[in-house]
């Protein structure tokens, strides 16, 4: 069914808004999944802060060259969608990889990392990478290990001084209770 120049030009707006806001798009190719399937992985891509639509190729591709993307030609043929991830990219490529692994019929193409073009492959490394929270964990931890090592070394005189006098102290309790 053919839709209005209205319409269309309402699409290529939102396309752009959306790809503006978002961190990372994925574009995916999804021929044989059927709309439950569609549906479900919508909800998963929600839940991790983004969001997933099936575009037409020629709007996507008037909304990309109109948001300064540079254009991979091989993204937009066939049956296409796209994952757009406001908050973390790497979760958004993780669900569409976990839907892949129970669902073949939906195929990454590749995407963009802000304006920067990713392929198949990338998006496939992205996904492998730990959540965010783990990541600012384990960062924080990188940060914070030099802290702790200067701490333990400057506290460490301490507790040997104490540990003398502790022994110092059981020595001559001991000379005390034991008169020969």
């Amino acid at each position: 069914m053919a839709i209005s120049k209205e319409r269309k030009n309402e699409v290529v707006a939102l396309l752009k808004d959306w790809a503006a806001r978002s961190e990372a798009m994925y574009i995916t190719q999804f021929t044989g999944l059927n709309m439950k399937q569609i549906d479900d992985l919508r909800h998963r891509v929600r839940q991790c802060g983004g969001e997933f639509h099936v575009v037409k190729n020629t709007l996507a591709r008037i909304a990309f060259k109109e948001a300064g993307f540079s254009l991979e030609e091989s993204f937009l043929n066939g049956s296409t969608a796209i994952a757009f991830a406001f908050q973390d990219p790497p979760a958004l490529a993780k669900v569409l990889y976990e839907f892949n692994r129970t669902n073949p019929a939906l195929v990454v193409k590749g995407g963009y990392l802000k304006q920067q073009i990713l392929s198949a492959e990338n998006v496939q490394a992205l996904s492998e990478l730990p959540p965010l929270p783990i990541m600012r964990g384990q960062l924080l931890g990188t940060i914070l290990a030099p802290a702790s090592q200067l701490a333990r070394i400057l506290a460490e005189p301490g507790r040997q001084i104490a540990a003398v006098l502790k022994a110092y102290s059981e020595k001559e309790n001991q000379a005390v209770a034991s008169p020969a």
